[in-house]
């Protein structure tokens, strides 16, 4: 299997800025170099039609458009269906899980998680690094 680009362009979407922050630093602490970020499902939506991402972790619960949302989007698009995406969300109920992994979610991280638990996502998705 290819090594994992650490210079992979990954895009975070939370409406909230500490998060997106906080997401930012454990990238950063597992080398990640290149990340980008939206605080809603639509502009997210814009970047990665604009752009090309190795990866996107997003929050499930945004307005006006939720996380599951973009990620439905992201799957139906012809040129976006593959893109890997990783779903946060502070509930681990079963029918959220349940609902993202038909939608098409690679990999599913509850809050709090710490540096730990995000590479373990991101090595199940991507592949060690």
């Amino acid at each position: 299997m290819a090594a994992v680009d650490m210079n992979m362009p990954i895009l975070i979407v939370d409406d909230y800025k500490t998060m997106l922050r906080i997401i930012r630093n454990l990238l950063k602490q597992l080398g990640f170099t290149n990340v980008d970020e939206a605080t809603d499902g639509a502009a997210a939506l814009q970047k990665l039609r604009d752009g090309n991402f190795g990866l996107v972790i997003s929050d499930w619960n945004m307005e006006p458009m939720s996380g599951l949302e973009l990620l439905k989007e992201v799957r139906a698009d012809g040129r976006l269906q593959k893109t890997p995406f990783i779903m946060v969300t502070a509930e681990s109920k079963s029918e959220n899980v349940v609902a993202a992994k038909e939608a098409g979610v690679n990999n599913y991280i509850v809050k709090p998680f710490n540096a730990a638990t995000l590479k373990g996502k991101l090595n199940a998705v991507l592949g060690n690094f």
